[in-house]
C-alpha cells in the first residue's frame, strides 16, 4: 500500500463525502502557530490535527518528547471530525512533510487502510492555486473502531533486546541530523549520541522541495539495507521519523516500525548505553 497521494489527485475528490483532509501543520516550540495558519486559511473541507494535543500524549517520565497520545481520545477526535474505519484520510502540513507523516504513521498503527500524506504539503496546493477556505467546516459524529497494527510500532523493550542481541534481521535507522547521531552537538536532548548498533539515515534525504523523492531515488537511499530485514526506525521524538517510515514503505520495504520514544525516551533511563 502506497502512503503518498499527489495534490492533482486529491483535487478531483476534493467534495467526496469518503475522504477527510486533516491539516497537521504545526511549529516546534511554537504550539498555535499551526492552529493558528488553519484559521486564516486551510484546503476546502480540512479539519485540524494538532502535534502535541491529538497526536501525541503528555510528556511523563519515560515515553519521550512526543508519546503515543491516548488512543480513546485520539478516537473520540476522530469520531467529532466525522471519521470512520472507511474513511479515506490525506494528511498535509506545511511542506516539511513531517507532522502529517506522522499522522500518517499514527493512523496505521490504528489499523486505518486508507491513509495518505499530501505530496508537497499545503504550499504546494496553494501555489497551484486550488481551493482553499477559511471556513471550519462541522461534520456529522460517527464511529471509529481501532484495531491497532502492531507490526508498525517498535517498543522500548524491543530496542532494548536489539541492542543487547544485535540480530543481523534487524535494522536500527536514527534520522536526525549526522551532527545529532555522531554526538557533535544536540541543541534539545539532555544528552548527546545515539542508539548503539543504529545507522542515520537523515530524514530531510527523503525529500526535495517538500516532496517525496521518486520510487527509484527513495530505494537508491536505503540501497545498503537489505528489504529481507525488519527496520526500526527512530529520531528525537518521533516526529521526523515519520517520513522514513513512509519512504521505506514507498521504496518496497515490508517490515518497518517506528520506536515511537526514540531518542529522548532512551536517554530517560539512565542505565542505557550511547554510542
Amino acid at each position: 500500500m502506497g502512503y503518498i497521494m499527489e495534490k492533482e489527485e486529491l483535487l478531483p475528490l476534493l467534495n467526496s463525502v469518503d475522504i477527510r483532509i486533516c491539516d497537521c501543520r504545526f511549529k516546534l516550540g511554537s504550539p498555535d502557530v499551526g492552529y493558528s495558519e488553519y484559521e486564516k486559511d486551510h484546503i476546502t473541507g480540512a479539519v485540524y490535527f494538532d502535534l502535541e494535543k491529538d497526536l501525541s500524549g503528555d510528556v511523563q517520565e519515560h515515553g519521550g518528547r512526543h508519546p503515543l497520545p491516548d488512543l480513546k481520545t485520539l478516537k473520540d477526535r476522530l469520531e467529532s471530525k466525522g471519521i470512520s474505519n472507511d474513511t479515506i484520510l490525506v494528511a498535509y502540513d506545511g511542506g516539511e512533510g513531517s507532522f502529517a507523516s506522522r499522522f500518517v504513521w499514527l493512523l496505521s498503527y490504528l489499523g486505518h487502510q486508507k491513509v495518505y500524506v499530501l505530496n508537497g504539503g499545503y504550499r504546494a496546493w496553494k501555489d497551484a492555486g486550488y481551493p482553499i477556505d477559511t471556513n471550519q467546516k462541522e461534520y456529522t459524529s460517527t464511529e471509529y473502531q481501532i484495531d491497532l497494527n502492531e507490526t508498525v510500532f517498535a517498543s522500548y523493550e524491543k530496542v532494548k533486546d536489539y541492542t543487547t542481541k544485535r540480530p543481523d534481521d534487524t535494522v536500527l535507522i536514527d534520522s536526525r541530523e549526522s551532527k545529532r547521531f555522531e554526538g557533535i552537538e544536540e541543541p534539545i536532548d539532555k544528552k548527546a549520541g545515539h542508539i548503539p548498533g543504529a545507522v542515520n539515515k537523515v530524514w530531510t534525504k527523503v525529500l526535495e522541495n517538500g516532496y517525496y523523492k521518486k520510487k527509484d531515488d527513495l530505494q537508491a537511499n536505503f540501497t545498503d539495507i537489505g528489504k529481507d530485514k525488519e527496520i526500526i526506525v527512530y529520531c528525537g521524538s518521533g516526529v521526523t521519523a515519520s517520513p522514513n517510515y513512509v519512504a521505506l514503505k514507498e521504496a518496497g520495504f515490508k517490515d518497518v516500525r517506528i520506536y515511537i520514544g526514540s531518542f529522548s525516551d532512551w536517554i530517560s533511563y539512565d542505565d542505557n548505553p550511547i554510542d
